[in-house]
C-alpha cells in the first residue's frame, strides 16, 4: 500500500530529486558530447571505452555533479525547512509552556507538510484546552472561596461572640449555627458531586423503581415549605418503573422544586411525568418570571445566577442546577429549561427507560 500523508511527500520528493538529477546527467552528457563532437573531437576519447577519461570529460564530470550535487541539496534543504519548521515551532511552544506561558502557540507556516500540520493543530487545541481548564480552575477557586467566606464568617463570629459572652447560649444561637453548618454541608457535597462527575467517577447504584410514587413522596414532604411560601402543587403523574439511582433522582427533584420556591414568584407549580418512546420524562412548570434568555445557555453551568442580588437574598449556592445536569447526565439522559405555557419555566429531565 503506497503511504500516505508525510511519508507520501517524502517518497514523492526524493524520487522527483533522484529523478531529476538522473535526466540532467544524461541529458547534459549527451549535450556535451554533441557539441564536442562538432566543435574538436579531440576533447573527447576516441573510444567508448577508453580510460582515463580525457581533461575536458573530467572537468564535465565534477561540474555535472557538482551542479546535481547543489541541486540535491537545495531540494532536501526546502524540504527539511518544511518539515523541521513546524517542529522547531512545537518543541519551543512546549517549553514555553512548560515554564507557565499558557499563551504559547504553534505555527505549522504556509508549506507545512501532513502530520506536522496537524500536529501542530493539534498541540494548539492542546494548548488552548489547558488555558482554559486553567481559567476555569482560577475560576473555581475564586467562586467556592466566595460561597465559603460568608457561613465561615458567620460561623467565626457568633462562636467568638458566644466564647466572649456577647451572645447567650440559647436554643436559637444553636439553631443558627447549626444551620449554617447544614449550608457548608450542601456545598461540600454538591462539590463533590461534580468533582466525580467530571472525573467520570460518580457511581450509580441502579434498580428499578417507580419514580412517579418517588416523586409523590418527595412532593408530600416538601409541600407545606412550598405551601407556606405561597405555591400551590399540581401533580400528573403516571406510573413510570425505570432503570435508576432512586437517592440521586430524589436529589434531583428536591434540587429543581427547591429552585422553584427560591426563584419563582408564588403561584401553581405543575409536576407532571410519563413515559414516551422509551424514555422517562418529568416536568417542572412554574408560574414565572422565567430565566431571562441570555441566562439559559449558561444556566446548568456551576456558580451561574441571574440577579445576583437576588440569588444571595435566596441563599442559593449557584451549584444546584450544575448538580441537576450532572447526575442527569450519569444516568445518560438529558435536562432543559424551556419557556412555560404559564410564562414561567419549564425544567425537562429525560432518562433512558432502561
Amino acid at each position: 500500500m503506497f503511504p500516505g500523508g508525510l511519508s507520501r511527500q517524502l517518497v514523492i520528493s526524493m524520487s522527483a530529486v533522484a529523478l531529476g538529477v538522473t535526466l540532467f546527467i544524461h541529458v547534459s552528457f549527451y549535450i556535451f558530447y554533441a557539441v564536442a563532437m562538432e566543435v574538436n573531437p579531440a576533447m573527447v576519447s576516441s573510444t567508448p571505452d577508453a580510460w582515463p577519461p580525457t581533461g575536458p570529460e573530467w572537468g564535465w564530470m565534477i561540474g555535472v555533479t557538482l551542479v546535481g550535487l547543489l541541486g540535491a541539496v537545495y531540494t532536501a534543504s526546502r524540504l527539511a525547512r518544511r518539515i523541521l519548521q513546524p517542529l522547531n515551532s512545537v518543541a519551543d511552544s512546549v517549553r514555553r509552556l512548560a515554564h507557565g506561558d499558557l499563551d504559547a502557540r504553534a505555527e505549522a507556516g504556509a508549506n507545512a507538510l501532513g502530520e506536522t500540520a496537524v500536529l501542530v493543530r493539534d498541540f494548539n487545541a492542546m494548548a488552548e484546552r489547558l488555558q482554559r481548564m486553567s481559567s476555569e480552575f482560577s475560576t473555581w477557586n475564586a467562586a467556592i472561596a466566595h460561597e465559603l467566606r460568608t457561613p465561615v464568617t458567620i460561623l467565626r463570629g457568633r462562636l467568638q461572640g458566644l466564647a466572649e459572652g456577647v451572645f447567650e447560649p440559647d436554643p436559637v444561637q444553636f439553631h443558627s449555627l447549626l444551620t449554617q453548618v447544614e449550608g457548608l454541608s450542601r456545598l461540600i457535597e454538591d462539590l463533590r458531586v461534580l468533582s466525580l462527575a467530571d472525573s467520570g467517577h460518580l457511581n450509580l447504584h441502579l434498580e428499578r423503581s417507580d419514580l412517579a410514587a418517588e416523586i409523590l413522596r418527595i412532593a408530600s414532604l416538601l409541600e407545606p415549605e412550598l405551601v407556606a411560601a405561597g405555591f400551590r402543587l399540581r401533580l400528573r403523574l403516571e406510573a413510570a418503573p425505570v432503570l435508576c439511582d432512586v437517592t440521586r433522582i430524589r436529589q434531583i427533584v428536591m434540587a429543581l422544586l427547591d429552585n422553584v420556591r427560591r426563584y419563582a414568584q408564588p403561584g401553581e407549580i405543575t409536576i407532571s411525568c410519563h413515559l414516551g418512546e422509551g424514555a422517562f420524562v418529568f416536568q417542572i412548570e412554574d408560574d414565572g418570571p422565567g430565566v431571562p434568555e441570555e441566562l439559559l445557555p449558561h444556566l446548568f453551568d456551576a456558580f451561574q445566577r441571574g440577579d445576583d442580588s437576588r440569588s444571595r437574598a435566596s441563599g442559593g449556592s449557584g451549584l444546584g442546577l450544575a448538580v441537576v445536569r450532572a447526575v442527569v447526565e450519569a444516568h445518560g439522559g438529558r435536562i432543559r429549561c424551556l419557556r412555560g405555557s404559564r410564562g414561567g419555566a419549564l425544567f425537562e429531565v429525560v432518562l433512558p427507560q432502561a
